[in-house]
C-alpha cells in the first residue's frame, strides 16, 4: 500500500480530462507572463548594462552602481525565495519591478548633474528588488511545468526575456544612430527604458499564485497557500547545509561574473556607441537561439532524463571551451594600456567581423549555461516553495560573484587576467554540474506534494497549520470526487 498523497495525485492525473494549455491558470500562460515581466524590467536593464558603462563615457559610475546593486542582491536574493513564499508572486514581483525604473532614472539624472550618489543608491535599492523578482521568476519557471517539459519552458522564458534585450538594444541604436562620435546616450534612451520598465511592474500583477496554477497533467504546483517568517528563516539557514546546492556554487559565481568583462571590456572598449547598441541586439538575440537549442537537448534528445542532462553539460562544455579560447585570441590584441581602435559596423569593414562574432557567441554561451543551471535546479524538486528557495540561493551567490567582478573591473585588473578567471570559473563548474546531474536527477516524474527529501531542512510534509503552512482546503482530487 503506497502513500495516500501519491495515490491521490495518480488518481487525479488519471481522471483529469484533456485541458487546454492556453487557459489563464496554465504553466504556459503564466511562464509567458513572467517572461513579459522580465522582458520589460531585467531585459531593459540588460540592454542598458550591455552598452558598457550604462551608456556613459566612463564606466566608473556604472561599476560603482552595479557593485552596490549586486552586494544587496547577494543578500536579498537568498531572502527572495522566502519573501515570495510569504507574500506571493504579485506583491513580490511588483516590488521588484518598481526598483528597475528608479535605476534607469538615476542615469538620466547623471546625464545632467554628473553626481554618482543617486546612481549608487538606486543600484543598492535595485539589488533588493532584483532579489525579490528573480527568486519569484525562478520559482515560477522551474516549478510550474511538469518535470519532462522544464527545459522547454525555461527556453520559452529565456526567449521572451531576451527579446527585451534585443528591443532594448534597438532603442539606443536608433536614438543615437547619427551621433557617431558621441560616447553618452541621450535622455530619450533612458526615458524609453523607464516607460517600458513601468509597464513590466503592471504586468506582474497578472501573475497567479502557485496554488491556483494547474499543470497540463492535472497536478497542482503546490498544496500550500502561504508560509510564515519563522518557517522561512529556518529554511534559509538550512540552504547553506544543503549538499546539492554546494555543487552549484561555482556555476552561480561564474554565471554573472563574465558580464562585466563582456559588457565593459569587449563591447564597451572595442566599439563606438551606435555599434554597441547593434551588438546588444545580436548578443541578446543569440541567447534566444541558445536557450531553444539547450532546451531541446534537455527535454527531447534522449529518453532518460539523466542522460539528457549529462549530454547538455557535455555540449555546453565543448562550446564554452571553444568560445573562451576565441576570447583569448581576441584579448591578446589589446589591453587597458594599449586600448583598441573603436570599431563601427559601417566603417570598419572586416575588422568589425571577428569581435562581433565573438560577442555574439558570448551571448549564445550565456543562455545555454544559465538554462542548464536552471534546468538542473528544477530537476532537484517539483515543489514551488522549495524551488523558490533554491533559486534564491543561486541568485544570491551569483550576485556576490558579480559584485566582486564590477570592482575587479573598476580597479583595472589586467584584461587577460579577467578573461582567465572567467574561463576558469565556468570550466570548474562543468564537472560539478555533471556529477550533480548523475547523482540527483531521476528518470521519473515525481509531481506530488512535498516530502522530506524535497525540502532543504528535512521538515515533514505540511499538514493543516503544522510548520507554519496552511494547505488548500480542497485538492484536485477532492474537487473531482465531490
Amino acid at each position: 500500500m503506497g502513500f495516500q498523497g501519491d495515490e491521490e495525485t495518480a488518481t487525479a492525473a488519471a481522471k483529469a480530462p484533456a485541458i487546454s494549455p492556453f487557459r489563464y491558470n496554465s504553466p504556459l500562460v503564466q511562464v509567458s507572463l513572467i517572461g513579459l515581466v522580465c522582458f520589460c524590467c531585467p531585459g531593459m536593464f540588460n540592454a542598458l548594462s550591455g552598452m558598457g558603462g550604462g551608456g556613459q563615457v566612463k564606466t566608473t559610475v556604472a561599476n560603482n552602481a552595479n557593485t552596490a546593486l549586486y552586494t544587496t542582491f547577494a543578500f536579498f536574493g537568498i531572502l527572495g525565495g522566502s519573501v515570495y513564499n510569504i507574500f506571493g508572486p504579485k506583491i513580490t514581483l511588483a516590488m521588484g519591478c518598481s526598483t528597475y525604473v528608479l535605476y534607469a532614472g538615476s542615469f538620466l539624472y547623471y546625464n545632467h548633474y554628473h553626481d554618482q550618489t543617486f546612481a549608487i543608491i538606486a543600484g543598492a535599492v535595485l539589488g533588493i528588488g532584483a532579489g525579490f523578482l528573480w527568486a519569484g521568476q525562478g520559482a515560477i519557471m522551474t516549478s510550474y511545468p511538469t518535470a519532462g517539459r522544464k527545459g522547454i519552458y525555461i527556453s520559452l522564458f529565456w526567449t521572451i526575456f531576451n527579446l527585451g534585450g534585443v528591443m532594448g538594444g534597438l532603442i539606443p541604436f536608433f536614438l543615437n544612430y547619427h551621433r557617431e562620435d558621441s560616447e553618452t546616450v541621450n535622455d530619450g534612451t533612458y526615458i524609453a527604458f523607464m516607460c517600458i520598465m513601468s509597464t513590466g511592474a503592471l504586468i506582474s500583477l497578472a501573475i497567479l499564485s502557485p496554488a491556483r496554477v494547474v499543470r497540463d497533467d492535472g497536478t497542482r504546483c503546490t498544496n500550500i497557500k502561504y508560509s510564515n517568517v519563522a518557517t522561512e528563516a529556518i529554511e534559509i539557514l538550512k540552504l547553506f547545509r544543503n549538499r546539492k546546492l554546494q555543487f552549484i556554487i561555482p556555476a552561480a559565481c561564474a554565471s554573472n561574473f563574465f558580464y562585466t568583462y563582456q559588457f565593459n571590456d569587449v563591447n564597451g572598449l572595442m566599439f563606438n556607441l551606435r555599434t554597441r547598441g547593434l551588438n546588444n541586439v545580436f548578443y541578446w538575440g543569440s541567447q534566444m537561439i541558445g536557450s531553444v537549442g539547450i532546451g531541446y537537448i534537455l527535454d527531447f534528445s534522449f529518453k532518460s532524463r539523466r542522460t539528457r542532462g549529462l549530454v547538455g553539460v557535455g555540449v555546453v562544455t565543448v562550446l564554452g571551451t571553444a568560445i573562451w579560447a576565441g576570447g583569448l585570441a581576441n584579448q591578446l590584441n589589446y589591453s587597458f594600456d594599449k586600448p583598441p581602435k573603436r570599431l563601427d559596423f559601417k566603417r570598419s569593414g572586416t575588422d568589425f567581423a571577428k569581435p562581433f562574432v565573438l560577442y555574439f557567441c558570448y551571448g549564445l554561451l550565456d543562455a545555454m549555461f544559465q538554462s542548464l543551471v536552471y534546468w538542473t535546479i528544477g530537476a532537484l524538486a517539483d515543489n514551488s516553495e522549495v524551488l523558490s528557495r533554491y533559486v534564491g540561493f543561486y541568485k544570491g551567490v551569483q550576485s556576490a560573484g558579480a559584485a566582486v567582478a564590477w570592482q575587479v573591473d573598476k580597479n583595472k585588473v589586467p584584461l587577460l587576467n579577467q578573461l582567465i578567471v572567467n574561463w576558469g570559473l565556468t570550466t570548474l563548474s562543468y564537472p560539478l554540474l555533471a556529477l550533480l546531474v548523475y547523482k540527483e536527477v531521476k528518470d521519473t516524474d515525481s509531481s506530488k506534494p512535498a516530502t522530506d527529501d524535497d525540502t532543504a531542512s528535512g521538515l515533514p510534509p505540511p499538514a493543516s497549520m503544522k510548520d507554519g503552512y496552511k494547505e488548500l482546503e480542497n485538492s484536485t482530487t477532492t474537487e473531482k470526487d465531490g
